[in-house]
């Protein structure tokens, strides 16, 4: 039983982790690539919808992001949501598509950028913290009736030594995110 607390546990973190990738994926580091475009939701026929769901996104050069509808009418829904959204991309249309340009990133932005990969960390952080709590608390629970107090103890002790291979996870995703930010 409290092998089943400790892997459900691993699965959770690694889903921490898995989560905390997408999330960093979707932050510009200078270099266009898809997954900027990830939590770009568009109005369509009244349904808040990805607009990965909607288009064709590609990446002709480094540097420009295509979008191309496969529903014409949805060009301008498209182009509206890239504009409101905190990506900072103006979207150039042509009628057919969307062409997003992405410029170099100056040093402040880059600073900027950081500051939100630290804080995306930060709740990855936090979140694994959550699951180890979770974690130990069901031990806990298990040591009332099935387990010793010693068990109890050394499987929290695992529990320990997993939370903190996963927070060093955490610090290894995030520096090599800041040295692809940082890159110029």
């Amino acid at each position: 039983m409290p092998q089943a607390v400790k892997k459900n546990a691993e699965e959770r973190m690694e889903k921490a982790i898995a989560a905390l990738k997408r999330e960093l994926a979707t932050l510009r580091a200078g270099r266009a690539t898809p997954a900027l475009l990830d939590r770009i939701q568009v109005e369509y026929y009244g349904a808040m919808t990805p607009v990965n769901q909607l288009a064709n996104i590609s990446t002709p050069d480094p540097r420009t992001l295509m979008i191309q509808p496969w529903d014409k009418s949805s060009l301008s829904d498209i182009e509206r949501a890239i504009m409101k959204s905190d990506l900072g991309l103006t979207p150039a249309n042509d009628g057919s598509m969307i062409r997003l340009a992405i410029p170099a990133l100056t040093e402040e932005r880059r600073a900027e950028l950081v500051k939100h990969t630290k804080k995306f960390g930060e709740e990855a952080k936090v979140a694994v913290r959550n699951i180890r709590r979770d974690a130990n608390d069901d031990i806990k629970k298990l040591e009332k009736t099935d387990i010793s107090e010693d068990e109890s103890r050394r499987h929290q002790e695992d529990i320990q030594k997993t939370t903190d291979k996963y927070i060093a996870e955490v610090d290894k995703v995030l520096v090599a995110k800041e040295k692809e930010i940082m890159e110029v």
